[in-house]
């Protein structure tokens, strides 16, 4: 039976490059474009190999690796992390939580490196000596601009998650893509229980219709785009407030913000 891999990227012409060299090992490959669609298709069916690149829209792979750890505990499959951010974040790679890490670079270095790197995983025990979990295109070196990215991604994350009151943002399909510890901690639910599920779902079916509510009621609204409303929530009054997610102009879901203010005594 042929080994079975899926590769997540939003680069179109990155996943077909990399899906013919597998398939030419004799793979069976699957495809996505984004961590939304790699989650579900992790759902569906069992692989061998998960290829995932790391800055992508939405569920980043950092948040896809962290998902399929979560979700699959005890799943064989082997995460390879393959970017165009590895070089830069050398120093901290082991915070994204991948097997070992492949570096993107030219097409024509990379399908020879590829081979090889895919040739000792096939042939040889798991893992690599420590020394072996990176490849790297050779002159290939930190970019400033890349770090600088980097950085923004990160500051913007840390705010996120140290603004002291649980925060959810939820695709336009109402699904959740992203939720900080707040977030969690208040829904008594782990991260891999409400990624790429849907909003209703995270919280209690008592108050789902006041919610759905809330979410068509911002939508309609031409001034202020906020909808507040307080709900018992694990025996605590959580006030809740749903806000319209735009991105450059355009609206792109919702963000939701949680803040306990006391014990639910109605």
């Amino acid at each position: 039976m042929s080994k079975k891999a899926i590769v997540v990227d939003n680069d179109f012409f990155f996943v077909e490059f990399l899906a013919e060299l597998l398939e030419e090992r004799g793979y069976e490959v699957t495809k996505a474009y984004d961590g939304k669609e790699c989650i579900s298709k992790l759902e569906m069916e069992s692989f061998d190999f998960l290829f995932v690149d790391i800055i992508m829209p939405k569920i980043d792979g950092k948040e896809l690796i962290r998902f399929a750890r979560k979700r699959f505990p005890d799943a064989n499959f082997c995460i390879i992390a393959v970017s165009g951010i590895i070089i830069e974040q050398l120093t901290t790679i082991d915070e994204i939580g991948a097997d070992y890490y492949i570096a993107k670079g030219p097409m024509e270095q990379m399908e020879s490196q590829f081979k090889t790197f895919m040739d000792k995983i096939e042939k040889q025990a798991l893992p690599f000596p420590a020394g072996e979990k990176f490849v790297r295109p050779e002159n290939l070196f930190p970019r400033t601009a890349t770090l600088e990215l980097i950085e923004t991604i990160d500051f913007h994350r840390a705010i996120t998650e140290s603004i002291g009151v649980g925060i959810i943002v939820i695709d336009t399909d109402t699904k959740i893509i992203s939720t900080n510890s707040f977030g969690l901690e208040i829904l008594k639910k782990s991260f891999d229980k409400v990624v790429n599920r849907p909003i209703t779902s995270a919280f209690p079916k008592k108050i789902k219709a006041q919610l759905i509510e809330a979410l068509k009621g911002v939508l309609l609204m031409k001034e202020a785009r906020k909808i507040a409303f307080f709900a018992p929530i694990q025996s605590k009054k959580i006030q809740i407030i749903v806000s319209v997610l735009k991105i450059k102009s355009e609206i792109a879901g919702w963000v939701i913000a949680m803040q306990e203010t006391g014990t639910h005594r109605f």
